[in-house]
């Protein structure tokens, strides 16, 4: 029976530290399902679910992420309900220091007492442990560079969205 596991998140954008993650979720499990999640306290976002997809989509092949990782979206009800629905038993998280782990640790405990769903905790390299979406949000909108945190197709649409 093939291992399945989903990696979600906002993605508003996906940075390399997310597709560092994503390419370690897809070393471990044989199909790896990369998920848009509405987050209400991630308002409002830069980029559409759609948009995001997208990125992700075109991110994966810039970077050369095997072809068993699927991207979507799931914008109503439990990240459980998602993963019962795809067979998956395994939710992906990346961390980058304790605060991600204070954080991450008692929805893991719920979603493994609602639907029996493991989080699995990985750590991207420590080049890019720094890097948070919310970050090459704020640089981005201020002028900096981005270039070396995120896929070029992110860099292109920022400043397109930036009207650079």
């Amino acid at each position: 029976m093939a291992q399945i596991a989903v990696v979600p998140g906002s993605f508003d954008p996906v940075t390399l530290g997310h597709l560092d993650v994503i390419g370690r979720a897809a070393r471990l499990f044989d199909e790896v399902h990369v998920l848009v999640v509405h987050n209400p306290d991630k308002q409002p976002a830069m980029f559409a679910a759609a948009d995001r997809v997208r990125l992700i989509e075109q991110s994966l092949v810039e970077t050369g992420v095997p072809d068993t990782v699927r991207v979507g979206e799931w914008t109503s009800g439990l990240l459980v309900d998602y993963c019962r629905q795809v067979g998956a038993g395994v939710l992906v998280k990346g961390v980058r220091s304790g605060e991600d782990v204070a954080y991450e640790t008692p929805m893991a405990i719920m979603n493994r007492h609602l639907a029996d769903v493991e989080t699995v905790f990985l750590l991207p390299e420590a080049s890019r442990a720094h890097v948070s979406s919310s970050l090459i949000r704020q640089v981005a909108t201020l002028g900096g560079d981005v270039t070396p945190y995120v896929p070029r197709v992110v860099a292109d649409a920022l400043a397109e969205h930036l009207g650079r």
